[in-house]
């Protein structure tokens, strides 16, 4: 049975040994080493090598979530792997537990096509820079979308260059003319062509996404769909995703149909008219449509980030993707696969409960002040006292800081982050920057991410008067 040994710090060392003990029987056994050091979260891997010896007798050494340094030159000097567990003690369970039945989340079978909606108004140069932030967030085909009454003179040379600097390209016109002198400058797809338009798929060798004539013409759709594969060519079919509340329900009954009549038919679907036209956070909605998808078994979506509310919605698609892809593979729920789509509220916000806190305040000897967050608010302490508020402003006048404007400020920022966490129901840990998943990037320079980089405490020092 595999060994481990637990590096740790005095005041986390009954927890953890609580939280261990909870979880027998384990398929391992297990040690504790509180090796010197007051705060577990503190600890370097310079630390530990210092104090530490080797030979150190376990398969494996798992040391605090937030430790810095290099854990690879750590195993290269024991001889054994060293890992990082999770930040907070209550969720190794859950650590073990997604260890034990790891998710691979490489994989996907849905393209996702972005658009460019005002292509038309940008220059080459900047089509193609525009195209590599898209295809950065997860985008796999560019599509070009062109204006009703907007000229394009340059759509032939925007579509070669993005070729040229290896991009899959689409053309997203009504304008039968514009699709035939994208398919010749070499467009991959051309978005869309109906039963009347087929004629261009003569003209190029781009792939089409066929549409009906009109949305309740849906025999049209099937016509199309049996015309193109007659002839022996690939397309992708798009029954067309209306918007709330303008048809929403019958239109993904219009998608069931089209998988019913078509088992094998590779389809699109245009999540915009859902993402772009609902007041709502994408990330969500972007969540269950992908789930949809992966049901359907469609083959590619059209998404657009036009509104500043759905600026995220090509990595929320990627990441929902990936996650509906795993659940429908394994034949799961989809949880506990990422946490990268819970952008606004955590699934297990507070670790701790106020009487745990409370508790490990009483234990504290040093002026540092410490913050956490429970069902109950903020929680301020050091040696000095043990303080807790909804509003972080009551916390003020019990800091004493009015001297200190340095450290008034830090304890600002963290107070407000921790406010923040509170209200939403996230996960806080002190020093680093609030995890909004895939909806925000994360500063790894700025927050302790960079686990590599041997960093000094945060400032949580009050200065004597």
């Amino acid at each position: 049975m595999e060994h481990i040994v637990f590096l740790t710090g005095r005041l986390a060392q009954p927890g953890l040994e609580r939280v261990l003990r909870s979880l027998e029987p384990a398929p391992f056994t297990w040690e504790i080493r509180e090796i010197g050091l007051q705060v577990a979260a503190l600890m370097t891997a310079d630390m530990i090598r210092r104090r530490v010896s080797a030979p150190i007798a376990a398969d494996r050494v798992i040391v605090p979530g937030r430790c810095r340094g290099d854990l690879d030159a750590l195993s290269a000097h024991y001889g054994i792997p060293f890992a990082r567990g999770p930040e907070e003690l209550k969720d190794l369970p859950a650590y073990f537990n997604r260890a034990a039945r790891p998710v691979d989340l490489s994989k996907y079978d849905i393209a996702i096509f972005a658009e460019i909606v005002d292509a038309p108004r940008l220059d080459v140069e900047a089509i193609c820079q525009r195209a590599a932030q898209l295809q950065a967030d997860g985008a796999n085909v560019i599509d070009l979308g062109c204006l009703p009454a907007t000229p394009f003179p340059h759509l032939a040379d925007a579509v070669r260059a993005l070729k040229e600097r290896g991009f899959a390209v689409s053309v997203d016109s009504m304008d039968a003319k514009e699709l035939v002198r994208g398919g010749r400058a070499g467009a991959d797809y051309l978005l869309s062509l109906s039963t009347e338009t087929l004629w261009i798929l003569n003209e190029v060798e781009s792939t089409p996404i066929l549409v009906a004539r009109e949305s309740a013409d849906e025999a049209s759709l099937f016509t199309a769909i049996e015309t193109v594969s007659a002839m022996g060519r690939p397309f992708l079919a798009d029954p067309i995703l209306d918007p709330i509340p303008f048809g929403l329900l019958k239109s993904l009954m219009r998608y069931q149909r089209v998988r019913d009549a078509f088992p094998d038919a590779p389809i699109m679907m245009g999540v915009g008219n859902v993402t772009e036209l609902t007041e709502a956070d994408t990330c969500g909605i972007n969540a269950v449509l992908l789930g949809m998808g992966a049901e359907l078994g469609i083959a590619a979506i059209l998404t657009t980030q036009v509104s500043q509310h759905a600026r995220r919605a090509i990595r929320e698609a990627d990441v929902a993707r990936r996650v509906m892809y795993a659940a429908r593979e394994q034949r799961t729920l989809p949880k506990g696969m990422s946490d990268a789509l819970m952008t606004v509220h955590a699934k297990r916000p507070f670790p701790d409960s106020p009487e745990e806190i409370a508790e490990t305040a009483r234990a504290i000897r040093d002026p540092n002040f410490r913050v956490q967050v429970s069902s109950a608010g903020v929680h301020v302490y050091n040696r000095d006292g043990h303080h807790v508020a909804i509003d972080p402003f009551a916390l003020w006048p019990r800091l004493k800081l009015e001297s200190d404007g340095a450290h008034a400020f830090y304890m600002g920022v963290e107070l407000a982050r921790a406010e923040v966490a509170w209200r939403l129901g996230k996960r806080y840990a002190q020093d680093q920057s609030l995890d909004w998943g895939c909806a925000a990037e994360r500063d790894a320079a700025r927050d302790a991410d960079n686990l590599l980089e041997q960093c000094a405490p945060g400032t949580t020092l009050r200065k004597e008067a």
